[in-house]
């Protein structure tokens, strides 16, 4: 208990060092939590996103579980046993395992398809088969269209049951009409008598596996308990089949029970096969194969996660290892008094080991908790420091983020230790001859760890370049967001590298500073440089924190701001308007033949079909439409260049329109596109060509091309420019369409010809264009869609490259990109802002005595004030500039690697690194904050400072 106190007395003696130190662990154990935390969130929010897509799409409900028994020979008593097991083991097993609320649990018996034989006079078409089933609680899910609900027992030895109104149609019979079912294996005879038709009491009721009830086309319904006690356990018409229906709540289904789901389907289907032999099982889990996606993309998400986080970790354990060096600094002399009166290393170490077991426990209990906020702070991100007003996720504390922050608060305490076991190998006669020599030459300079640290940096920024370069010209496939923790750990090695290495050249700017100026400088000027020059290893550590915190936040920005500004002009580019909408146009083609009708029987297609072009007019009036453009796309269209010929992309355009509606930035080609336009604008036999197209058919401007496609006769066009890139178009060779040992396959490119729509319309063939639609700012897409409904215009497909967008900016691995930049950075800001302070305290608190002496020869306050910001400015100063400037050169040699986030042989148009003005007026202001609220509390310390007193504690 004594030891205990002390060291708690030891830890208040100290607050402000030890706050500092626990501030800083208690973040890395924050930030390593949210990990864990925000990777189930985000990972649950789109799959549960995937699997509404999936229902929009397929109208089948995700998150539903079908098991189906199939009985062959078994005998009557050994069915009824397996059924009713199943049915117990689905009831108290299965339901509560699946890990989501269960919504109903359908059990459905079926019968063997038996013969019906109308009674009486009324007549029914020979050889009519009709199966027995029954649902459990079907009444609260059905409404009655015609009749009434049958009777839940047998009246008079007949079984009423229900049909749908298609099942009556089918039949061809009528309600109240009885029949004979007819079976070599029924018992008796068995008489049913259809009572009533029912339908979906709600269309989207998911407790029918059909959505239009077309399985039940040749089924009579019977009442669920009258089956079970006349069929099931009476056999008198033989039980074939038993069923289980789940209907799951999947909008509750995360990535933390997605687990429970799998492995319950798995034991329903070991359940269900290990109960009989001659039998056979079917089962349908719609939402297996989204689920099986999503174990994939989250290791990929927590390989980005982890990646991604790699700069400030680093950082955050060299704040880390800088206050526990300051700490074990102010105690270094107590240490070797220690030492020197016979305590042992190990003693020494015990008691900071103590110190440091208190100070991570804590941060290891509290540390998730704080990360379950900041999970809550990458939710909300639309770029770098960027926020918006997105529906919150659904975050939990998991067991993930214990063991993630378990990890992280040892290695912080491993990191603590680290200059305690250096400072007890220094007795007391060590420890002051080590005072005596403060201008002793760090230890990263020492061991050349920047020149190492560039070396390895350089090496893995040439084996990217390497890796892009194959990519591109070979066509190579890469799986979307493939992202090597490299990517991150190599700038954040360049940063440290090229920081280090400035500041080994730092004091010779400063003496070349002071001796060009030694006979002008002013007192204070002279007495700071002094000060920086002698004292120029104690600021290594506070620069080089800073040189880290300023260039990885540059890096940050960078990084996201070209990321998000890349997947935009992608998308932009690859669907070349704000809208894209393709009308029905009427034709002479023939229809399609029947379902289920030979092929045979289908007409055969005219050679050309003739088609009837729709108005273009209403498409120009639509809500919020600013213009409009007409474009033709035919792929594969033949063409002919003297002796060369080949299959090209062909594009019809009205230049005008065209080019008031597309999406194209201007640095995609060698002039401005609108004056590629005006150049078609002038001839109507011009065309422009692809690059592709000019290099590999040698075809040059001034050449006349012939276009045409099957079955239209070939029209002569003149080349009026070559164009390297076009809304749509992608030069690069497709996916996989390149062998790299075949040198001339390299040149497999896709190629394009641009000409005048009303000339290809006119010479070749009308045949149904798009419509591109430019939007005015602001308009609203549910306007513009309520606009074509009211004028029913025949829309067949529409793309919404606004829609498009938002998707993307919501991927989950955008999200993580956006989220974890911008908190990595504001939580770099926070430490850095706390390591600032910290240093400059401790500083001017060792130096009181300095300072009392400058006040008492003269030096007015705001001379002592102009001196402390004038090694602010010769400091933190120049290690933000260095920050500034490494982390724009880091930027500019790392960010193109990204790319590779891509499928880089389909990124079109080209990556670019992009820097925006906002990100760096937010990065200097948050900077700027820092330097002023610092040098403020600085110079009211040093306002505070009593001449007398100073000069007292001299004397002492």
């Amino acid at each position: 208990m004594a030891l205990f106190v002390m060291i708690i007395r030891k830890m208040v003696q100290n607050k402000w060092l030890v706050s500092s130190m626990f501030f800083g662990i208690l973040m890395t154990v924050a930030l390593v939590g949210t990990m864990p935390i925000y990777s189930e969130a985000i990972l649950s929010r789109m799959l549960v996103k995937d699997l509404e897509t999936f229902q929009a799409e397929k109208n089948i409900y995700p998150g539903s579980h079908w098991a189906l028994m199939g009985f062959y020979n078994e005998a009557p008593d050994k069915r009824t046993r397996i059924i009713n097991d199943m049915d117990a083991y689905m009831e108290r097993s299965a339901k509560p395992s699946f890990g989501i609320p269960t919504l109903e649990l359908v059990k459905e018996r079926r019968t063997k398809s038996v013969q019906l034989v109308a009674k009486g006079s009324q007549a029914i078409k020979k050889n009519t088969t009709a199966t027995l089933r029954s649902f459990s609680d079907l009444d609260k899910h059905i409404k009655i269209e015609d009749g009434r609900l049958p009777s839940k027992t047998a009246v008079n030895g007949v079984y009423e049951v229900l049909l749908t109104s298609q099942a009556l149609s089918s039949f061809k019979i009528v309600l109240g009409q009885e029949f004979t079912l007819k079976d070599d294996k029924i018992k008796g005879t068995v008489t049913i008598k259809p009572v009533g038709t029912f339908s979906k009491k709600s269309d989207d009721d998911p407790y029918f596996r059909s959505a239009n009830l077309a399985d039940l086309n040749n089924v009579f319904v019977v009442d669920a308990g009258l089956f079970d006690s006349e069929f099931t356990r009476g056999n008198k018409v033989p039980v074939t089949g038993s069923g289980w229906f789940f209907v799951l709540d999947y909008a509750k289904m995360n990535i933390g029970n997605v687990d429970d789901f799998i492995d319950t389907d798995k034991a329903i289907r070991n359940k269900a096969k290990s109960k009989v032999v001659t039998f056979q099982t079917e089962f349908n889990v719609p939402a297996l194969d989204t689920i099986n996606k999503y174990f994939e993309r989250s290791k990929q998400l927590n390989k980005l996660m982890w990646s991604l986080n790699v700069p400030v970790l680093i950082m955050l354990g060299f704040y880390m290892f800088m206050v526990s060096n300051l700490i074990v600094d102010r105690q270094k002399n107590e240490i070797a008094i220690l030492r020197s009166r016979g305590a042992s290393r190990l003693q020494i170490v015990l008691s900071f080991a103590a110190e440091g077991v208190l100070l991570c426990g804590g941060a290891w209990l509290l540390g998730p908790f704080i990360g379950l906020g900041l999970t809550k702070v990458l939710g909300a991100s639309n770029g770098f420091l960027e926020f918006v007003q997105r529906s919150s996720m659904t975050v939990r504390l998991n067991e993930d983020a214990y063991l993630y922050g378990g990890v992280a608060a040892l290695t912080a305490f491993v990191m603590t230790l680290i200059p305690v076991l250096l400072a007890t190998r220094v007795s007391i006669v060590d420890h002051k001859r080590q005072l005596a020599r403060s201008q002793r030459m760090p230890f990263w300079h020492k061991a050349f760890l920047d020149v190492l640290c560039l070396a390895v940096s350089i090496y893995g920024l040439y084996t990217f370049d390497k890796r892009l370069k194959d990519m591109k010209s070979l066509g190579l496939n890469t799986d979307d967001l493939t992202i090597d923790p490299l990517q991150f750990v190599m700038p954040a090695l360049f940063v440290v590298g090229g920081g280090l290495l400035l500041l080994r050249l730092y004091p010779y700017a400063l003496k070349l500073v002071y001796w060009a100026g030694r006979k002008w400088w002013p007192p204070s000027l002279y007495a700071t440089l002094i000060q920086v020059g002698r004292s120029n290893s104690q600021y290594q550590f506070l620069m080089v924190f800073l040189i880290m915190t300023i260039a990885i936040g540059v890096f940050s920005a960078g990084a996201a701001r070209t990321l998000n500004n890349n997947t935009e002009e992608r998308i932009r580019y690859s669907h070349g308007a704000d809208f894209v909408l393709q009308s029905r146009w009427m034709n002479d083609a023939p229809p399609p033949p029947a379902p289920g009708a030979p092929s045979e029987s289908a007409t055969p297609a005219p050679k050309v079909i003739h088609y009837l072009e729709p108005s273009f007019d209403p498409f120009t009036k639509l809500e919020g439409v600013e213009q409009a453009a007409k474009v033709f796309i035919k792929q594969k269209a033949f063409f002919g260049a003297g002796s060369q010929t080949g299959t090209a992309t062909l594009i019809g355009i009205d230049s005008d329109e065209f080019g008031l509606t597309a999406w194209l930035p201007n640095h995609l080609l060698d002039y401005p596109y609108y004056e590629y336009l005006n150049l078609m604008a002038a001839d109507p036999r011009a065309v422009l060509i692809s690059k592709s197209m000019a290099d590999q058919r040698q075809v040059k401007v001034g050449d006349t091309i012939n276009v045409g496609w099957d079955g239209i006769d070939s029209q002569s066009f003149v080349v009026f420019g070559i164009i390297e890139y076009f809304p749509t178009f992608n030069p690069n060779p497709p996916l996989g369409s390149v062998d790299a040992s075949d040198d001339e396959s390299k040149s497999n490119a896709p190629m394009l010809i641009v000409g005048n729509l009303s000339r290809i319309q006119f010479q070749l063939a009308l045949e149904p264009y798009q419509v591109w639609l430019k939007m005015k700012p602001g308009s609203s897409t549910a306007a513009l869609y309520e606009n074509i409904e009211k004028l029913e215009l025949p829309i067949t497909s529409m793309i919404n490259t606004k829609e498009d967008l938002i998707k993307a900016k919501n991927d989950p691995f955008m999200l993580a990109l956006n989220g974890v930049l911008t908190l990595g950075f504001i939580i770099s800001i926070l430490i850095s802002f706390v390591g600032f302070l910290l240093y400059w305290i401790l500083s001017l608190k060792g130096r009181t005595l300095q300072n009392g002496i400058m006040r008492a020869i003269g030096l007015s306050l705001r001379q002592l004030i102009g001196m402390l910001a004038l090694e602010q400015l010769l400091t933190s100063g120049v290690a933000i500039l260095i920050g500034v400037l490494i982390g724009n050169f880091a930027s500019e040699l790392f960010v193109p690697n990204f790319q590779i986030a891509f499928n880089p042989s389909s990124l079109v148009p080209p990556f670019k690194v992009v820097f925006a003005a906002i990100d760096f007026i937010r990065l200097y202001a948050v900077v700027f904050v820092m330097m002023a609220l610092g040098l403020g509390i600085l110079s009211f310390m040093l306002s505070r400072i009593r001449v007398h007193q100073a000069l007292k504690l001299g004397e002492d």
